[in-house]
């Protein structure tokens, strides 16, 4: 008998779901112990965005019986606020595996709990949700997706009434509810009267809000070449490029069509090596100015640049700088604040102090960063894993409205014979060099990637690249007033740092490398010497947790 018989018919007597049920049976019935493990020892927690994992059966899995205890602890923890049901939940999903079905049973149990529904039409970009949530005043509001993770994950994204992700103790609260929710909900049907479809004019107004602001004058000839990478941004991207007058834009076809197995990257991930490769390509054919690109669930902005003959493409700290750089020439308004998280360059910070701008600094993941102006307006934020956020009618990040402004600051710079590379040259003679990468490890699970940051704080190096460890600031302690997470901080002096922490959302552990404070007689000799710097603590933080992983 299996030991884990008694955990899987507890969880079938409540799995709406047929053929889960029958998966699960079968997996009893031979005795596969590791796989019901898989599926049963680590359950799904709220985590950075939310539930993120897997679509299979089974609590360590994103399914219908999953995303149904989700919702009804969704329904306890309104209620427990003494929120107004009758203001509703926006509801959204985009087009990976499990999506639809997953979207039916989050209308189902908060329809049959009372609750009032706003469900978008169709497979949609996550963005739409916050957006909704706040001029809809509606209490919450529910996004299926998984955003950039593998073909094999969905996930679940709860945002709070202001329209910001869920934060401590609102996630725990959620999932205490939901470990505790009943077999049997009553269900609700898409005819009752507290339903209700997102209408287009609603969606229309943020379009044409974004359009207003970032459209140029008289259109623009920009050459663009876009892609969704597979996603459910295709569309709305497109429309809103041609609609702000941007005359040559193209569409990487075999890419545009949201394709839920991503049949052209190894990871639906703009940031990951390979991941525009079809897009430059495309922008080499037809002569392109800038390759734009959102992630699946069009939340997030990569892009790329023609550089000295070549395209690259942008850090996500290259992209946000660009950004902050437009809206500071364009003004922010006195009290208004802009914000970024401890994993991202500190140039926003420099960029900041000399425009006399507030600046907040954040724990990584946008549902600190869109609360981090408090009573104030948030004019800019932004994290380094290219989550933008330029406009505050969206209290997250928003891949589409980004997109409009950095063509906005492209078609700016051309009229007067300049560049996105001549832009990121100003900044750096300006404010110095703040070179930034990343080491991502991928590994077996979760807890894994605890496992490394543990290993790493109990044996913190000494020298990161030839350069001194002159502090170690261990983030479980709570940090500049931050909460308390887990992580490290190696500071490397006036050098420079690095950041290491496990990922909210997938099995891996990141180091975020900056280095500053470079010296030499060019801006050419000063990027080479910090390139170099990096190569060397790269080397070595690789090395490092190769030892103790």
């Amino acid at each position: 008998m299996s030991r884990w018989e008694a955990d899987v018919e507890a969880w079938i007597a409540g799995d709406p779901d047929p053929l889960s049920r029958e998966e699960l049976r079968a997996l009893l019935a031979r005795d596969d112990d590791e796989e019901l493990a898989r599926r049963f020892a680590r359950p799904l927690r709220f985590g950075t965005a939310g539930l993120r994992g897997p679509v299979m059966a089974g609590p360590s899995g994103m399914n219908r019986y999953s995303v149904r205890r989700a919702t009804q602890g969704v329904v306890a923890w309104l209620a427990q606020r003494g929120d107004d049901v009758g203001r509703g939940v926006v509801v959204g999903r985009d087009a990976r595996h499990g999506s639809p079905a997953f979207a039916d049973e989050v209308v189902a149990v908060l329809l049959g709990a009372g609750v009032r529904v706003w469900e978008l039409p169709a497979a949609l970009p996550t963005p739409f949700v916050p957006y909704c949530v706040k001029t809809l005043g509606a209490c919450a509001g529910v996004m299926i997706t998984a955003s950039h993770n593998p073909p094999q994950d969905n996930g679940y994204k709860l945002y709070a009434g202001d329209g910001a992700q869920i934060l401590a103790p609102d996630d725990e609260v959620v999932e205490r509810f939901a470990r505790e929710a009943p077999l049997d909900p009553p269900l609700g049907s898409r005819d009752s009267d507290v339903h209700e479809w997102v209408t287009a004019d609603v969606l229309e107004r943020y379009r044409t809000h974004l359009l207003e602001r970032f459209a140029p004058r008289g259109g623009s000839d920009l050459a663009i070449v876009y892609t969704p990478l597979h996603g459910v941004g295709g569309e709305s991207a497109r429309d809103l490029l041609r609609r702000a007058g941007y005359r040559q834009v193209h569409v990487v076809d075999a890419q545009f069509a949201p394709d839920p197995d991503f049949p052209t990257l190894p990871f639906p991930n703009p940031e990951e090596p390979g991941a525009l490769d079809l897009a430059i390509r495309l922008a080499r054919e037809t002569g392109a100015d800038l390759v734009l690109a959102n992630d699946p669930d069009a939340d997030r902005l990569g892009a790329a640049i023609p550089d000295q003959g070549q395209w690259r493409a942008l850090r996500g700290d290259e992209i946000g700088c660009l950004l902050a750089s437009a809206l500071f020439d364009a003004g922010i308004a006195p009290g208004d604040v802009v914000a970024t998280t401890i994993v991202s360059s500190t140039l926003l910070a420099a960029m900041a102090r000399e425009y006399g701008v507030t600046f907040e600094l954040t724990l990584t993941g946008f549902k600190w960063i869109a609360r981090a102006a408090r009573e104030h307006r948030l004019a800019f934020g932004y994290e380094e894993a290219l989550g933008f956020a330029v406009d505050d009618a969206v209290a997250d990040k928003d891949g589409l409205s980004a997109a409009l402004a950095l063509a906005r600051l492209a078609h700016d710079l051309a009229a007067s014979g300049r560049t996105l590379v001549d832009r990121l040259d100003e900044l750096e003679e300006r404010y110095g060099v703040h070179a930034t990468a990343q080491v991502s490890l991928r590994l077996a699970d979760e807890a894994a990637a605890g496992r490394v940051v543990a290993l790493l704080r109990a044996h913190a190096p000494t020298t990161l690249g030839g350069v001194a460890v002159r502090a170690v600031v261990d983030l479980r302690d709570g940090w500049r007033g931050l909460a308390a997470t887990d992580g490290l901080i190696f500071e490397l002096g006036e050098r420079g740092r690095v950041v290491v922490r496990p990922s909210g959302t997938e099995p891996k552990v990141k180091f975020y490398l900056e280095v500053t404070e470079v010296t030499g007689p060019t801006l050419r000799a000063r990027r080479a010497e910090a390139a170099r710097q990096l190569r060397a603590i790269s080397d070595d933080v690789r090395a490092l947790a190769a030892d103790v992983a």
